[in-house]
């Protein structure tokens, strides 16, 4: 009989609102026990693990990754990428179908689950695309994609332009008990801008990419779960008035929900003219111009044009990035992610005109949200642990996500005031393009068990294979 005892650790489950210093026993891969009976009831030869000082919470989810598998196996591999998500205290993640070919039949889900079960160290979950090749030209066989296991569909990395065809996809996500995600990008009004539209555009001479290219599709969205009850969910909103659109349809009943990265409530594109800074200081954020303030003096120095900052949407306003806080912090945005996008360094080692959207993300995204949410803004640590888990289990009806007895043992063990600094040149990720580089961070996952195996412990820098 497998057993672990994690002894003396804050255990906060958001889903049974649990937070107290408590014991948790894992016997045969489940959840056993939680406090006074852990203990006693555990077996004689039980592994234990001491939480002192440590928050002890259901293992972490992101919902919205990039595992480059297949075709694209330089960049990133599931294998690699995987790993990676350990090292962040991530259980499960779930691999967007922007892939070469893409997730579009049950035959490429298959080869997906069968290479996640030789390779994967973690629960490897699939979104299926919403059209043939991502091209938003003519839907895919939903049906089929649902009976192959695929757990959402979504077109990421491309939005359908197409209102009519939405709403058939919609139609067909609910008939088939289906979370629909959506890439919110208007091409017409976004055209080729490569960055947010607005000051620095302007000042660094790139073409913009203005609010509305997002807020339009939003708006859509929202019109479209009303009218056909779907469930949409929006990616990595970053602007403004995207939040208080999904605020408003919210409070009328809308099945309509967003969710955030960490980048876009962390920086804002002062960044790519290498003009942002950022530290704690007594527990406060502080954002500052370059070379302004004596302190900046010890942080990393950004280039200008840096494509590390070029991601899909981009940095936005200052403005925008408050009204993300702010709509994480009220509860109108339910759910943190990544949107990890690995890019081989010589895609990225060019002009930022032509160089690829996206940065990785697993390794940083909880330390960045711990500083940001719950260090900075004072969120609990229970609303914040509910966004990494509780939240998307049931945006996507997974069966995860809770320290309930009989459930899975999935578990993340965390120190949130762990001091460390992120390399991204020691990242298991196979890509490096990361804005984060030589960050100081604050919260670090000590611990990452799946199904009662731990796959990631930090004190000796190792992954169970």
């Amino acid at each position: 009989m497998n057993s672990l005892l994690l002894t003396n650790g804050r255990v906060i489950d958001p889903a049974n609102q649990f937070d107290s210093l408590a014991d948790v026993l894992v016997v045969n891969g489940k959840i056993s026990a939680i406090g006074a009976e852990a203990r006693a009831n555990a077996p004689a030869a039980c592994e234990q693990f001491d939480a002192s000082g440590l928050v002890v919470c259901p293992g972490l989810i992101d919902l919205h990754a990039h595992l480059r598998e297949p075709g694209q196996s330089a960049k990133e591999t599931i294998a690699t990428g995987t790993r990676a998500a350990a090292r962040g205290g991530f259980t499960s993640v779930v691999c967007m179908p922007n892939t070469s070919p893409s997730i579009d039949s049950a035959g490429t889900v298959a080869l997906i689950h069968e290479k996640a079960r030789r390779e994967s160290v973690i629960n490897l979950f699939v979104a299926g695309a919403i059209t043939k090749n991502i091209a938003g030209e003519e839907l895919a066989s939903i049906g089929s994609l649902k009976k192959a296991g695929v757990i959402a569909i979504t077109d990421d990395g491309h939005c359908i332009q197409n209102n009519d065809m939405m709403r058939r996809a919609c139609e067909y996500a609910k008939m088939f008990d289906l979370p629909l995600m959506d890439h919110c990008q208007d091409y017409s009004l976004v055209t080729d801008g490569v960055m947010h539209e607005g000051y620095w555009s302007a000042n660094l001479g790139l073409r913009g990419w203005p609010s509305a290219g997002e807020e339009m599709i939003v708006a859509r969205n929202i019109l479209l779960a009303e009218l056909t009850g779907a469930k949409i969910h929006c990616q990595h909103l970053s602007a403004a008035g995207s939040v208080q659109l999904i605020r408003e349809a919210k409070k009328r009943g809308v099945p309509i929900s967003g969710e955030a990265c960490p980048h876009h409530f962390v920086l804002t594109d002062a960044a790519i003219a290498g003009s942002e800074k950022f530290w704690m200081e007594d527990g406060k954020e502080l954002l500052a111009i370059q070379n302004s303030n004596p302190k900046t003096q010890d942080l990393p120095q950004w280039p200008s044009y840096d494509t590390n900052f070029k991601m899909n949407p981009p940095l936005r306003s200052a403005k925008d990035r408050e009204a993300v806080l702010e709509g994480l912090l009220d509860g109108t945005l339910e759910i943190l992610c990544s949107d990890h996008a690995p890019h081989c360094d010589y895609e990225k080692e060019v002009e930022f005109d032509y160089a690829p959207f996206g940065i990785t993300g697993f390794e940083t995204e909880l330390a960045l949200s711990l500083m940001q949410l719950h260090h900075a803004r004072q969120m609990p640590l229970t609303d914040l642990i509910a966004k990494f888990t509780i939240a998307p289990a049931r945006l996507l009806n997974l069966a995860k996500g809770t320290l309930q007895p009989g459930a899975d043992a999935d578990i993340t063990v965390f120190d949130p005031d762990r001091e460390w600094i992120y390399d991204r040149y020691q990242s298991a990720s196979k890509s490096k393009n990361s804005p984060f580089h030589g960050w100081k961070m604050r919260g670090k996952a000590l611990l990452t068990i799946v199904g009662g195996n731990v796959v990631w412990r930090e004190h000796d820098q190792t992954v169970a294979v």
